[in-house]
């Protein structure tokens, strides 16, 4: 959070393949959590988007892994994304018990935790991370409830035009 808040600090973006950049958080987790225990529901055209790749590698390894710690390893988990005009949303849901009611941006603030007084280990700081990254590729990242019980965190980040790819011959 430092490195990202410090003065200086750039960006390596590219062109990254959307389907790569959650590929790449789920193996972040193998270990805690399988691939296949996540239900994705991504778009079936490339999705590229003009990023760095490995930073919103860490935004979704750190909203599954929210996910698995607050809702649990026996809860459904899954990530869905939509293209939308210009932009993309992506969502990383659970099935767990959800945010406190009133909570839903106090949650992107250094050192606040959804579960004050839980067991659950962590020092606040990942949701901050998130948004801190989000921000910086000029997207917004918010959380709510799901109507059906459980949390959803919802990023969404601007899609550039694709360069068109010429032949060389």
């Amino acid at each position: 959070m430092a490195r990202i808040e410090g003065e200086g600090f750039r960006l390596q973006t590219d062109w990254v393949a959307l389907d790569e950049v959650i590929g790449g958080a789920l193996k972040s987790l193998e270990a805690l959590l399988p691939a296949e225990a996540v239900q994705l529901d991504l778009p079936q055209e490339i999705v590229l988007l003009q990023a760095d790749g490995a930073l919103l590698e860490r935004v979704f390894a750190n909203l599954l892994a929210n996910a698995l710690k607050y809702a649990g390893r026996t809860r459904a988990i899954g990530i869905r994304a939509r293209a939308l005009p210009g932009k993309i949303r992506i969502e990383v849901w659970d099935d767990g018990p959800g945010i406190t009611s009133g909570s839903e941006q106090h949650i992107f603030e250094k050192f606040t935790r959804g579960n004050e007084e839980s067991s659950i280990p962590g020092v606040g700081m990942g949701l901050a991370i998130c948004r801190a990254i989000v921000m910086l590729h000029h997207g917004e990242i918010s959380a709510a409830n799901r109507p059906e019980g459980g949390a959803c965190f919802t990023v969404q980040l601007p899609l550039s035009p694709v360069p068109e790819m010429v032949e060389s011959s």
